[in-house]
């Protein structure tokens, strides 16, 4: 069985191009995902400074607290390296650690996020109180919303690893989440520097 699995991996990655078709096919979602986060920034962006009233970023950023959720969001991409690792080594239970700690890092980052949140309705800002309010809720809302998607997937090949869906030969479905993860770590550095720290340092 084993034979029959690296067979048919090494027959799917004959293909045209020299890349697995599914892995074109995630690329290619990354780069139109690109385009819509860039929409987003640079939407922000653009009307960053126009709000007529309400709190603005210096009212409600805690950069240490956002700092402490972009650290973890980080190591989730290391952990996440190390799965990847393990796998292709054939160390199938330190890639089940190593991925079930990745989907933590990725709630505990969501945590932070519902805790930011809940935070800033405290101090005013909603979606509907100003353009600020509106273009920061939409931007790191979408990017939320992936992270969450991310962590569903991850979990998914936790469980399918006990079903033998997932092992050193047949470990495509981990590279490709690990690429969307990682996708999804530089997006929100992007996110970290234009939003928070621009917001509440505009002169760096």
């Amino acid at each position: 069985m084993a034979n029959l699995n690296i067979e048919q991996n090494e027959h799917e990655e004959h293909t045209t191009t020299g890349l697995n078709h599914r892995k074109m096919l995630m690329w290619a979602f990354l780069g139109s995902d690109c385009m819509f986060f860039g929409s987003f920034i640079a939407t922000y962006v653009i009307y960053s400074g126009q709000s007529v009233g309400g709190p603005v970023p210096e009212d409600v950023f805690s950069i240490p607290v956002t700092s402490v959720s972009t650290f973890v969001l980080l190591m989730s991409s290391m952990s996440m390296v190390l799965s990847y690792s393990a796998l292709v080594r054939g160390q199938l239970i330190n890639f089940r650690i190593w991925i079930l700690s990745t989907a933590l890092l990725g709630m505990t980052f969501i945590g932070f996020q519902v805790f930011e949140f809940r935070d800033f309705v405290l101090h005013g800002l909603t979606p509907k109180t100003n353009l600020f309010g509106s273009t920061f809720f939409v931007l790191t809302g979408f990017h939320g919303a992936h992270v969450t998607l991310g962590i569903i997937w991850l979990l998914s090949l936790f469980f399918y690893s006990f079903r033998g869906g997932v092992t050193s030969e047949r470990h495509l479905d981990v590279d490709l989440a690990a690429l969307y993860w990682h996708f999804v770590d530089v997006v929100w550095i992007v996110i970290f520097t234009v939003v928070y720290l621009l917001g509440v340092f505009p002169g760096i």
